[in-house]
């Protein structure tokens, strides 16, 4: 995740204590897939959730056992996810539990179910953050929700966090068919003071892979962060506790930095420094992901390729163990990249971006990330 309100701003984030981190060794934030199903069909889903029920997932007191894992391993953040977790009836007794154990909890969501009870039940149980997607408006939203309602939906529960003191933020992820929309949603976010945005570059997983196509063109995505930084400003005179991001596209890094360059060099200095200590790309660092079945990935667009199962070893031995071929590699990339990435010299605050896309769109985890926009002249590669 890139802070933009923080590095072009200079704005303070709520989580930039884990973000920024000096000389700690960083435990992974763990994405806990709590269930396949989702009342919605996104057409973009990772998961590939449907509304059917899903067999042989965690029973609760298998959850409860990986949460005591998490908490003896001090994972700084444990995120529910699905599918839709409020469809998982035990989902607030595991979240006391978590929370109870010092774990700091995050829900991700569609939003469409959060009424106003169950708003209260999600402040009262203590969830730091509530991440609910929206990707476009009314119209676009239900195009890729497959539901038409789920956007009013959404914001109503928007809404019924906000008026119960629950931090809350969109998440958006950017592809061709709703790039107009995602310059619109700056208005929704003044107009329902909503203070955080994550805008997520598509990832080529699950039925997202299928999109591939519809992914933004390079120059399309350099037009979205200068307009998006623009914007960012503005609010941000308006509203002091906004907070933007960009995610799943590190190299969003060194593009802010070289804008920095040419407008404030001191300013670049110092989101230099920032991106250096958070170190780009950490997909099986300070990323995991555990799906429904108990798979361990080394994040959630991984779902292809398991490190091990918390049925078999403790998440913490699994993601202990140094000899598992792709966690190791994952952690010493830096010489098995390839092509452009290999030779960039902003290796160090990009870490080769997402290998997944690598994979999906060569067949090759080493090769280049497609969705790098930068041109060869701005990562230093000679003419």
């Amino acid at each position: 995740m890139i802070n933009i309100t923080k590095t072009w701003c200079g704005l303070e984030g709520s989580s930039d204590h884990l973000r920024y981190r000096e000389g700690v060794h960083k435990r992974p934030v763990v994405v806990w897939n709590t269930t396949q199903q989702c009342n919605l069909n996104c057409v973009h889903c990772y998961a590939r959730a449907d509304s059917k029920t899903f067999s042989n997932e965690l029973t609760t007191e298998q959850a409860k056992d990986l949460i005591k894992d998490l908490a003896e391993f001090e994972a700084p953040v444990l995120l529910f996810s699905g599918g839709e977790p409020l469809m998982r009836r035990d989902l607030f007794e595991l979240a006391n539990l978590a929370k109870d154990l010092g774990l700091r909890i995050v829900l991700s969501t569609n939003g469409t179910l959060i009424t106003q009870e169950k708003a209260k039940l999600l402040k009262k149980t203590g969830f730091s953050y509530v991440g609910i997607s929206l990707d476009g408006l009314e119209e676009t939203n239900d195009h890729f929700r497959a539901q038409k309602g789920a956007f009013n939906a959404a914001v109503k529960g928007i809404r019924n966090c906000l008026s119960n003191g629950v931090r809350t933020g969109l998440r958006y992820t950017l592809t061709k068919n709703n790039l107009a929309d995602a310059y619109q949603i700056f208005d929704l976010i003044e107009r329902e003071r909503i203070p955080r945005v994550c805008f997520y570059h598509l990832v080529y997983s699950g039925r997202a892979a299928d999109l591939r196509l519809e992914d933004l063109k390079h120059e399309e995505a350099r037009s979205f962060v200068d307009n998006m930084v623009k914007r960012v400003e503005d609010l941000s005179q308006k509203n002091n506790d906004l907070e933007v991001l960009t995610v799943d596209n590190h190299c969003d890094a060194p593009y802010i930095y070289l804008k920095l360059l040419d407008e404030d060099p001191k300013k670049a200095e110092e989101a230099m420094r920032l991106f250096k200590l958070n170190g780009g790309n950490s997909s099986g660092l300070g990323f995991a992901d555990i799906d429904f079945h108990g798979n361990v990935h080394p994040d959630q667009f991984w779902q292809h390729y398991s490190v091990g199962n918390i049925h078999k070893r403790k998440f913490s031995d699994i993601w202990s163990d140094e000899t598992e071929p792709l966690l190791k590699n994952l952690r010493n990339r830096k010489n098995l990249l390839k092509g452009r990435c290999a030779q960039c010299k902003f290796l160090d605050i990009c870490n080769g971006n997402f290998r997944v896309r690598a994979e999906a769109t060569y067949n090759d985890i080493w090769a280049p990330d497609p969705a790098c926009y930068l041109t060869d002249q701005e990562i230093g590669l000679k003419a």
